[in-house]
């Protein structure tokens, strides 16, 4: 089985990523882009190329995904940038000569002028991934690969702000203004910093099933997610969390309401999804419901911001991250996609407005 898995080599442009991101209102997060390509394959090689004395505050999140940082320093009379796009694309190309078992080849980067050393390696039958940042990534490169990623929607919905929404001329909120909503998002999110050991290993599974349903057309083995786990944490073992097997864990995550198990090909080695209905996260959507609704009786369509505390005060144990979603805001976003709620963008207050047609 381990066979079959893609062998990847990253190549960073670690200046577009990390300029561009920046320019985004950001901070580059390598384990970010990590933790998506660990779910596509086992990463062989891992280079980063910069002037790293202009990024020294990027150094220990880099060394931190052992990702080897090949330094082209500024000269006089060179230019930087073209020294270090011409070191990568020469590191590329070596390797696809020489080492025919790395079957994909990521370039992080939205340079266009990289657009020539995808296509050559896709001659050379290589799987090629892009990785940049939306908004100052070329039109000519996406197009050019197998499969591009961009960075903010690794990160999450919130990294998006703004995209679909609709205006609502006259919300209403309790006690003034509201504050910015990706903003109250990030604030909620911090309560989740020190979760339960089984919490902890029940979001690793369940963000774990959603990489690997994005990344792949085939069904998600529970063997699979295992793999990937030990990808991402070579350290990691059920028996930390006080399961005896790795099956053991899944069935118990299975009573949960967190995955849904089912027969597969072989023996011992389940077809593992996301519940389709009921389960714990239907007692979410129910919970964002109900608490909307009271909200909204009492003093209008609530804001998003600090909706996730009002949702905690029924259920302290509430975590959008133990369904697999990324964030409160991509919870929400589905809760309204199933009709659960109707999510609106106020662009005066710069924030979301829910409601259920309760009033």
């Amino acid at each position: 089985m381990a066979n079959e898995e893609e062998r990847i080599a990253l190549f960073v442009d670690f200046e577009n990523l990390a300029l561009g991101a920046r320019d985004r209102g950001g901070v580059l997060d390598m384990a970010v882009i990590m933790d998506a390509l660990t779910e596509r394959g086992r990463i062989v090689v891992r280079k980063a190329y910069a002037d790293w004395n202009l990024f020294a505050e990027h150094r220990q999140g880099v060394v931190a995904q052992r990702i080897e940082m090949i330094e082209i320093p500024q000269r006089t009379g060179i230019v930087r940038k073209n020294a270090a796009d011409i070191k990568l694309a020469v590191d590329a190309i070596e390797l696809a000569f020489e080492r025919d078992f790395i079957t994909t080849y990521v370039i992080a980067s939205g340079d266009s002028d990289f657009t020539p050393l995808v296509l050559k390696l896709r001659e050379l039958n290589r799987r090629v991934i892009g990785v940049g940042v939306e908004g100052s990534t070329s039109e000519l490169l996406p197009g050019a690969c197998d499969e591009f990623l961009f960075y903010g929607r690794l990160v999450g919905p919130s990294g998006a702000k703004g995209l679909g929404r609709k205006k609502k001329s006259k919300p209403v909120a309790d006690g003034g203004a509201p504050s910015n909503g990706a903003e109250a998002e990030a604030d909620a999110d911090d309560d989740d910093a020190n979760p339960s050991d089984l919490a902890q290993i029940a979001r690793k599974v369940t963000a774990t099933i959603v990489g690997l349903q994005r990344s792949s057309s085939g069904p998600v083995l529970s063997s699979m997610i295992k793999r990937v786990l030990l990808r991402k944490d070579p350290t990691f073992s059920e028996s930390d969390f006080g399961f005896r097997t790795w099956g053991e864990l899944m069935r118990h995550l299975e009573t949960m309401g967190l995955v849904e198990l089912r027969e597969g090909a072989a023996e011992g080695d389940p077809v593992v999804d996301l519940p389709t209905e009921g389960g714990g996260e239907e007692e979410a959507f129910g919970l964002l419901r109900d608490v909307v609704t009271e909200l909204e009786q009492r003093t209008g369509a609530p804001p998003l911001s600090g909706l996730k505390n009002e949702l905690r005060k029924r259920n302290p144990g509430f975590s959008e991250k133990n369904f697999g979603y990324g964030g409160f805001l991509q919870f929400v976003k589905a809760g309204s996609a199933k009709g659960v709620v109707d999510l609106e963008w106020d662009e005066e207050a710069e924030d979301y407005y829910l409601s259920t047609g309760a009033i």
